[in-house]
């Protein structure tokens, strides 16, 4: 059997804003592509579809219509859990529909898919909580598949541990995430290929920026020595760097993310993972790059606003999204900032690093608890506003709003201020 392993789409997210959706639109197409190209028989996609747990219509379209096509009427298996992101609910609102495709859509732990009997296309012969059987046409050997979503304890619906402390829950959540896979492990068959698909942190993984934190203080994190011995193979999601589950006594791996997500990201290669695997034989795993997102890069302008507007005009990573850091010895005015951000769009962020210099920009650059937020912000307003000094009351107020601010994050000790 030929599997596709691919995770954490994140529908509908941005970058700072930043529309990526023409991007995982791109990704559907080349995903569809390269399953075409290598005879996938099954795709397993590891959970966080979406973004957010109301996603927009336009994400969602896309989802059902990544579906459509990857099941390829019936011919080819398809089977998603949720992630984190997911509500678990909304993302199986169309697995009554999916069912006539061979789609399995898992929201929660011990969800149990519907017997399906399709001559002819793809069949769920058999199936109960938290497994399920999958026969594809052209394929001699089933596929039998225990799925565990993001199994927190809410989608669990149980108390995992009547103690607060954070290391007594994390013992008794991985006790009990392992104990599940050993439960459902013993469905798997020596005639079958046998899966694991769940969205969960492995102890040892590789994080990034992108991802939102699932574990708290150590709880929520499971041994890579719990994922089932007899596994032809683990697919995971909630990592979007792809790696390697170290410690697994099975080929177990993240496929991470299709797109880069966060400038923490920077030269991470995306792809998926494809799995060729025979009853009784070890599996074969290959990674599998992907081209359908944009680079992220980071530019660092040490001469300042020159560099930068030379690199615009040589067209310097046309299709990136980029990070800059510009060096400076006065602030950027408003109008050099939108000047740059429309020759390119791709500008996501602008981060100026002061250097030297005289007036304002000097002031930046010394001991700002000496200066207080008072003088700093005087001496900025002059500088955006030649010939112009801030009037009391505007003072009054720009205090006013950094004493709430400071209310609700913390008050600063006595002299600091902010960056």
């Amino acid at each position: 059997m030929r599997i596709v392993h691919t995770a954490d789409w994140h529908l509908g997210k941005t970058l700072e804003g930043r529309d990526r959706l023409p991007e995982q639109e791109r990704f559907v197409d080349e995903l569809e592509r390269l399953c075409a190209e290598e005879d996938a028989q099954l795709v397993l996609v590891a959970g966080d579809v979406f973004q957010t747990a109301n996603p927009s219509a336009a994400a969602e379209d896309l989802f059902y219509d990544a579906l459509d096509r990857l099941a390829g009427h019936g011919r080819r298996a398809v089977a998603v859990i949720a992630g984190n992101h997911d509500q678990p609910d909304r993302l199986c609102a169309a697995a009554p529909l999916a069912d006539r495709l061979g789609i399995t859509l898992l929201g929660t732990p011990g969800q149990t898919a519907t017997v399906l009997d399709a001559a002819g296309r793809v069949s769920r012969p058999s199936a109960g909580p938290g497994w399920f059987e999958l026969s594809v046409p052209g394929c001699p050997h089933p596929a039998i598949v225990a799925a565990v979503p993001y199994p927190s304890e809410g989608r669990l619906r149980e108390v995992i541990a009547d103690e607060p402390d954070d290391r007594a829950l994390g013992r008794a959540y991985a006790q009990r995430v392992g104990e599940l896979f050993s439960q459902l492990a013993g469905h798997f068959r020596p005639g079958a290929v046998n899966l694991v698909v769940s969205h969960l942190y492995a102890s040892g993984g590789f994080e990034s920026d992108s991802e939102v934190p699932i574990q708290l203080g150590g709880a929520c994190v499971v041994a890579p020595e719990s994922f089932p011995a007899n596994a032809h193979y683990v697919a995971l999601g909630h990592l979007h760097r792809p790696q390697v589950v170290r410690g697994a006594t099975v080929p177990a791996r993240y496929a991470g993310s299709p797109l880069a997500y966060s400038f923490s990201e920077v030269g991470y290669a995306k792809s998926v993972c494809l799995v060729e695997a025979l009853p009784g034989e070890p599996a074969r795993v290959r990674e599998i790059h992907l081209s359908a997102g944009k680079p992220l890069v980071r530019w660092v302008a040490r001469e300042g606003l020159a560099q930068v507007e030379a690199w615009l005009d040589e067209g310097r990573d046309p299709e990136a999204w980029i990070d800059l850091e510009i060096h400076l010895s006065a602030p950027l005015t408003p109008e050099q900032t939108q000047r740059l951000r429309e020759r390119r769009p791709g500008l996501v962020q602008i981060r100026p690093v002061f250097v030297g210099g005289d007036g304002p920009a000097r002031a930046l650059a010394e001991d700002r608890r000496r200066l207080g937020p008072e003088r700093l912000f005087r001496e900025f307003y002059a500088h955006l506003n030649p010939g112009r000094t801030a009037d009391d009351r505007l003072v009054k107020l720009f205090l006013e709003l950094l004493q709430a601010e400071d209310g609700r994050d913390g008050t600063p000790s006595a002299g600091e201020v902010r960056p």
